[in-house]
């Protein structure tokens, strides 16, 4: 089993505040946390799509060991930074004190910073 060392980043929506009073426009944002843990399956696929080459998507499972943070906002969790590259969250599943990751295909963002991704 390999280990894992990253960052998860969870996409949160919050209400803008301005001079300490709300301002009734909700954005969201994203935040990245660092976890630390295991890789319990390391596969790929080449998926063929739209593109002129194959895309490469991963299938594999990362446990993290998580924190109270990633208990109460595990359904935020859009991507994960693994070999310097953005990785798109299939699932999490809690399986305290872990969660369990399943990565698919490389994660992005489109100009305006909301979520897509390739897949």
């Amino acid at each position: 089993m390999a280990r894992f060392s990253g960052k998860v980043g969870y996409l949160i929506t919050a209400e803008e505040i301005v001079d300490g009073e709300p301002t009734g426009v909700w954005k969201e944002t994203y935040k990245d946390r660092p976890y630390f843990g295991d890789i319990e399956q390391l596969s790929s696929r080449w998926s063929s799509g739209s593109n002129l080459n194959d895309d490469v998507v991963l299938t594999n499972t990362i446990s993290i060991v998580a924190d109270p943070f990633a208990f109460e906002n595990f359904q935020k969790m859009r991507y994960v930074e693994w070999k310097g590259q953005k990785w798109k969250i299939e699932s999490a599943s809690v399986q305290t004190p872990r969660i369990v990751l399943s990565v698919g295909g490389v994660y992005n963002a489109d100009p305006n910073g909301l979520a897509s991704s390739t897949s």
